[in-house]
């Protein structure tokens, strides 16, 4: 085990909670996001228990909260074989180092920020004598679903915590309809977060806008969508693409920007190139939180069509980076599935479309690029709206 400690004095008390998330920073994504933003808003009553990834070190060693890691050896992170040995050495840890803090520090609250490695979680509430939180997400939901006994594994160790706070009203109904889930079960939303941009309330990025759209080729007269994921097909990059060709107009110039990279992206070149619209779809690849608030200022419209993939039984659970656009004052528009309901609101920080209608698609980008005011009118509710939810 890798341990991580602050200049917290041993004659000190510990924090009374135990945080454990396989899935935490430095390393990004969407429940990395929420259960960083859980820790920093109490950091003097938690500590956390994760992972080892790539440059947990810094970054442990600048946190107001003690983390301690378990060991992922990087040889672990490729391949299929790899991926299964590291979620078997994640269950073991994540129920092992528990049992071994517990003894040593008496904490009274687990909280498990995520569904996934729950056959651990189970066991700790036979074994452990605390209180104990899990949050869920989406997918981390529908996973244990696919299969009964998982199902009915994953349904008992819920009915065995104290509490479930879920990041959607999906994910809670989800619970509610296919689950027999007796547990208090709340509702807490994902928040943006400021700081991760770097920016203050001075903060012009003007300069910035230009600088990404000269840096692509793309005239400051253009409208510009954004998209910022990972670059799977639940996510809707093709079907952005695919309306592309109709919204170019004699008086109107349309460009499509991605942040991110993944297995489709060679994909999505290809359809661009089908479409004849290379020109105006742009990979900008892998984009660091400081420099993701200039892409957001160079955009003028934020799309992501995310779509239920039923083989995959994989969904967006929220989609922090619908309120991270209204942040910037960009309108949205989104698909009317999954947790994305609780991140967009119809008519006043964007638009929500069928995700089964490629005609309602290119209906609301059309509507969108079209409308000046409409866009200025909903990014400012959307600002709005993404300012009452700021950490």
């Amino acid at each position: 085990m890798d341990t991580t400690q602050d200049s917290q004095s041993t004659t000190e008390p510990y924090p009374d909670t135990l945080v454990v998330s396989r899935l935490f920073f430095p390393r990004t994504g969407g429940i990395e996001e929420y259960a960083y933003n859980r820790c920093i808003r109490d950091a003097q009553n938690v500590r956390v228990l994760a992972a080892g990834c790539p440059g947990d070190r810094q970054f442990d060693r600048e946190q107001l909260f003690e983390i301690e890691r378990w060991s992922m050896p990087p040889w672990l992170l490729r391949g299929f074989i790899g991926s299964l040995l590291k979620q078997v050495l994640s269950m073991f840890w994540s129920l092992v180092l528990p049992i071994v803090i517990y003894r040593r520090d008496r904490f009274t609250t687990l909280e498990w920020c995520h569904g996934y490695d729950f056959p651990s979680l189970l066991l700790l509430t036979y074994i452990l004598p605390v209180k104990f939180v899990v949050y869920l997400h989406g997918n981390d939901v529908l996973c244990p679903f696919r299969n009964s006994l998982l199902r009915s594994l994953f349904i008992l160790t819920l009915n065995r915590t104290d509490r479930v706070i879920c990041s959607s009203s999906f994910t809670k109904n989800y619970l509610a309809t296919d689950g027999r889930v007796k547990t208090p079960t709340a509702i807490v939303n994902p928040q943006v977060r400021p700081e991760k941009f770097a920016l203050d309330a001075t903060s012009d990025l003007t300069a910035e806008r230009s600088k990404i759209r000269q840096t692509f080729g793309i005239p400051e007269t253009a409208i510009t969508i954004l998209t910022v994921g990972r670059l799977v097909r639940r996510k809707g990059f093709n079907r952005v693409i695919q309306c592309l060709p109709q919204l170019q107009q004699p008086d109107l110039e349309v460009h499509y920007l991605i942040c991110g990279k993944g297995a489709m992206e060679q994909e999505l070149k290809e359809q661009a190139a089908e479409l004849q619209v290379t020109d105006k779809v742009h990979f900008a690849g892998f984009v660091s939180d400081r420099d993701l608030a200039n892409y957001y200022a160079a955009c003028d419209i934020f799309a992501m069509l995310t779509f239920l993939e039923p083989n995959a039984q994989s969904i967006e659970g929220f989609g922090i980076v619908y309120l991270e656009a209204g942040y910037f004052g960009k309108p949205v528009i989104a698909s009317e599935v999954g947790g994305v309901i609780d991140a967009v609101q119809q008519g006043v920080n964007g638009i929500l479309i069928d995700p089964h209608s490629d005609a309602a698609a290119l209906a609301g980008l059309q509507k969108l690029c079209s409308d000046p005011q409409l866009r200025q009118r909903l990014g400012e509710q959307g600002k709005a709206r993404a300012s009452l939810v700021t950490s």
